[in-house]
């Protein structure tokens, strides 16, 4: 955990000092700090933003070098969790730091007093708990947690430095045995694994049912255990019920019996092979085994049928679709009630042991464990009073607090208090009775928040405008995946049109899973198959103009971009202004993937920003997709100008930040005439490169055709020699190749693989 904590400052930019064990017989004293940077490094998704951030860390080990964090502004430690262990760091910590230096421990239930115990008044006052979640580097909270003497300044320095300079949503919590999301999250595991064993569900039901649908990540339960560590979930889970000794629920925080006896055979999940699934067989062959947890035997994984679930797929609302869920007489809806009845009944419960607000408790979960929704939250979706009156009927009793609340005549725990146009929200003080309003947190703008308090200024069913104040236009789509089709067009074409007569800028941003995952697919397909080839053209010109419309609009055009920026997406962002990207950017130009080439100006973008017809066809050619922000601008994607948000949750905010800043001096520009291309001799080179990747069998057969294509849009249409050419004049090769290729049946076809498994076909 400490090479990923270490990773993740790297990615900041900030250097870091990383100190193992010496490990007995190596020949290198650091070999087990340069063993966690390596597999920080090798880890599936990784743990920098790109290799070189592994320059950033100075490896060493406790007995050479742990002196040098003398000249350290903050040493956290994130050794094992075993209280001895730590106490006896922290005391040569204590001796060897230097005064006003902060210390921390990465500890995730161990009470900050016991460590603290003992040691002086200085070092007290500079101690603190941050507890990072694994991996650091895409779980956004952060949870702090003050010891007894900890100084204010201290803890507010350590709260600001996290938000601002890591990226962290952080969360002050207070010194209770695993603190808040991992008490909430432990007691819900350990909930979902009590159902598994009393109603007989199997690992694959429980993980169907308590994925995506709910609103989870698709690690869903069992699959998440796996890539804890099934001795990691067994630590957690018997610190929780040796430390909670007044918790009245304590008992549920014991291990089944199934996951006792497979931590005993060291069936531990990914890092071990084998836990609740495993993988049989090699390349091609390889399958999911999933564990029955009656005989501990494996078998095929077995994809489980719901009626109800299935039912409930196509309901894109998260909360119509839980109400839905939670209301179905079978297994679904029995499995589902059992478990968010008790999650509600205990978060309510623990309220002001660990929290003193439901804000706090909500934002653990969904930042801690990528939940959609926190408990509350979660409460409010299925209906507060509803929820609690058939607890009631079942003769369940409610905790003191939310029957006060019942009596008070609240009906949610959140509710809108939009004053002025401007949004509010009040959320309910269990330990008052009474609404307060949720205080503004700066730098933050949410879009959602905006619309419901002041309304649109324009919209469609795929985008709308919206006025987020101080004279910054937004651009929000809102499609699935956030594609991109006529609605979304015309609504740029129209955005651009608003700003120059009532705004000083426009931003394009939204609030979705991914900024877009390219252009509509589905609809490009149908048209060729159609043969509709005016229609796509107009479509495709339609795109074309509107990407040059954002690059030379009369105002600041700014993108921000963040996790899937494909195709159509990359495009868009590539004619801003200027882009405000989010460090988790994962941007690219996929289209040979489903047989075309790149026709909103992409190829134009490549050729104009590379200078190189060889590098903007590795590019496209390639498919090739960012790690981060700061991989995309070593492809290129990115220019030294745009600038990177550490905090995915200040985007937006940043991005109009930015728009104003251009709003100063900008200056109308004019299309290009000048670019320049490398006619029938980049082509030739071009096309020797497809030949020799052919030869080596790195391509298919239909990859050379499109690769062809690709090479002569690059090379500016095989023109003799090298030429000056103009943006337009590759826009219309663009959309003569991207038309040529969608007339193939080998095109059609990968698109169809495309929307039917989600991946590419190697035809």
């Amino acid at each position: 955990m400490g090479s990923r904590i270490a990773a993740h400052f790297a990615n900041a930019g900030i250097p870091a000092l990383l100190v193992d064990v010496v490990v007995p017989g190596s020949a290198n004293r650091n070999a087990a700090a340069l063993a966690g940077l390596e597999s920080a490094a090798k880890q599936r998704p990784g743990g920098f933003f790109t290799p070189d951030g592994a320059r950033l860390i100075t490896p060493g080990n406790f007995e050479d070098h742990l002196k040098e964090i003398g000249r350290c502004d903050w040493v956290l430690e994130a050794v094992t969790e075993k209280l001895d262990i730590k106490r006896g760091l922290m005391a040569k910590v204590a001796s060897l730091r230097r005064p006003g230096s902060i210390i921390s421990t990465n500890t995730s239930g161990i009470p900050l007093a016991a460590i603290s115990e003992g040691f002086d008044s200085e070092f007290r006052r500079h101690f603190l708990g941050t507890h990072f979640f694994n991996p650091p580097r895409y779980l956004h909270l952060l949870e702090v947690i003050s010891g007894a003497e900890t100084l204010p300044e201290v803890l507010s320095y350590v709260r600001e430095f996290s938000d601002w300079r890591l990226g962290k949503g952080v969360v002050l919590c207070k010194d209770t045995p695993n603190f808040i999301a991992n008490r909430i999250g432990t007691f819900f595991g350990s909930t979902v694994q009590k159902i598994t064993v009393e109603d007989g569900y199997t690992i694959e039901e429980v993980d169907a049912l308590t994925g995506p649908a709910i609103g989870l990540p698709k690690s869903a339960s069992y699959r998440l255990l796996d890539i804890v560590g099934l001795d990691v979930w067994a630590l957690v889970t018997r610190n929780l019920h040796d430390m909670a000794h007044h918790d009245p629920w304590r008992e549920r925080f014991v291990l089944q019996p199934f996951l006792d006896e497979m931590v005993k055979r060291a069936w531990l999940g990914e890092k071990r092979g084998q836990g609740l699934y495993k993988r049989v067989g090699k390349g091609a062959e390889k399958e999911i085994w999933a564990i029955d947890w009656k005989t501990l035997e494996y078998h095929p994984a077995r994809k489980p049928h719901f009626p109800s679930m299935d039912a409930a797929r196509n309901v894109e609302d998260l909360a119509e679709r839980l109400r839905m869920l939670v209301a179905a007489q079978d297994r679904t809806g029995s499995f589902l009630w059992k478990l968010f009845s008790d999650l509600f009944l205990y978060s309510a419960s623990v309220v002001p042991e660990i929290s003193d607000r439901v804000v706090e408790i909500d934002r653990a979960m969904r930042w801690g464990y990528a939940n959609k929704l926190g408990p509350f939250e979660l409460w409010d979706a299925l209906g507060f009073e509803a929820t609690a009156r058939r607890i009631e009927s079942e003769g369940r009793p409610l905790p003191e607090n939310v029957q006060r609340m019942l009596s008070s005549g609240a009906k949610s725990f959140y509710r809108p208090a939009d004053r002025e146009s401007c949004p509010h929200t009040e959320y309910f003080d269990l330990g008052c009775a009474s609404y307060h309003t949720l205080e503004e947190r700066p730098g933050i703008l949410a879009i959602g928040d905006i619309k419901r308090a002041r309304g649109v200024v324009k919209k469609n069913a795929g985008a709308s405008l919206i006025d987020i104040g101080d004279g910054v236009l937004c651009l929000e789509f809102h499609s699935k995946m956030n594609s991109i089709g006529q609605d979304q067009v015309s609504m740029i074409q129209a955005g651009i049109e608003e700003t120059a007569r009532n705004f000083q800028a426009m931003i394009i941003a939204n609030e979705g899973e991914n900024f877009s995952a390219g252009a509509n697919l589905m609809l490009v397909l149908l048209a060729a198959q159609e043969g509709e080839w005016d229609e796509l053209n107009a479509a495709i010109h339609a795109f074309q103009q509107a990407n040059m419309a954002i690059k030379y609009a009369p105002r600041p055009v700014v993108a921000a971009p963040f996790g899937m920026t494909l195709g159509g997406g990359c495009e868009i962002a590539l004619h801003a202004a200027r882009v405000q990207a989010s460090a988790e950017l994962y941007m690219g130009m996929v289209e040979t993937g489903v047989g075309v080439i790149p026709a909103g100006g992409g190829c134009k973008e490549a050729v104009l920003r590379t200078g190189d017809a060889k590098h903007a066809f590795e590019l496209i050619g390639y498919a090739k997709v960012s790690a981060s922000a700061d991989d995309a601008r070593k492809l290129g994607l990115l220019r030294d100008g745009d600038a990177i948000s550490m905090n995915p949750e200040r985007l937006i905010q940043d991005a109009k930040a930015q728009a104003l800043l251009l709003a100063e001096t900008h200056a109308l520009g004019v299309p290009r005439q000048d670019i320049k291309v490398g006619g029938a001799s980049a082509y030739a080179l071009m096309k020797v490169g497809v030949y020799m990747a052919r030869q080596g069998d790195y391509i298919t057969e239909y990859d050379t055709v499109v690769g062809e294509k690709l090479a002569y849009v690059l090379s500016g249409g095989r023109l003799t020699g090298e030429q000056m050419v103009s943006e337009q004049y590759l826009l219309d090769l663009e959309r003569e190749a991207f038309l040529s290729l969608c007339g193939r049946p080998e095109t059609q076809q990968r698109m169809q693989h495309m929307l039917k498994t989600g991946k590419p076909l190697r035809n």
